[in-house]
């Protein structure tokens, strides 16, 4: 498969699928950037100026300085769940972009750290605000680019296995509901 100019940007950005650019995700970003040049190459913060530089470079544009709209490029570390606030509602499983959060309805939930993009997502989707960001622990690097693209990729693959499936039972309970009663007994 050739490699297009979105694969390119896409391969510069890091992966967070934090949204904070506005889009869906770093593959949106990508994409929006080559469909129209008025959009901004400065609008990712986890890239900080070295994505920022990298853009413009490939795209032939004027560097410009991260829009701080779009957040700071500070580390924003990884999520962190307060056990003891923690109530297992699970929304936070769907909002992680990467499914570093563990766990499962009315169970307690914790944070796989070494997945964690710091997209901070979770935060707004805690009903007892019980995650907050804290810094990483020494030594334990962000994941990889090419880490975060695939475990993205995994939990988009899930869910759109999960919306499948929910769409195949909900037909057949419609197709069963319309059945004449005579039918059904039989």
């Amino acid at each position: 498969m050739p490699v297009t100019t979105v694969d390119c940007i896409e391969a510069l950005l890091p992966q967070t699928q934090c949204t904070r650019c506005g889009y869906d995700g770093c593959r949106p970003y990508a994409q929006a950037l080559v469909d129209d040049a008025r959009v901004p190459i400065n609008r990712c913060p986890p890239g900080g100026a070295a994505t920022i530089g990298a853009l413009a470079g490939l795209l032939g544009r004027e560097v410009l300085p991260l829009d701080p709209a779009c957040g700071s490029d500070a580390d924003a570390g990884v999520a962190w769940i307060d056990e003891a606030a923690c109530i297992g509602c699970a929304r936070c499983l769907p909002a992680c972009p990467v499914d570093a959060i563990i766990g499962a309805r009315r169970y307690l939930h914790t944070v796989f750290e070494r997945a964690c993009t710091g997209c901070e997502l979770c935060i707004v989707s805690c009903p007892v605000d019980c995650i907050v960001m804290q810094p990483r622990a020494a030594g334990d690097p962000a994941p990889a680019p090419a880490e975060n693209r695939s475990r993205y990729e995994a939990h988009r693959a899930r869910v759109q296995r999960g919306a499948l499936e929910r769409s195949v039972l909900l037909a057949e309970r419609k197709r069963f509901a319309s059945t004449p009663d005579v039918a059904r007994s039989r």
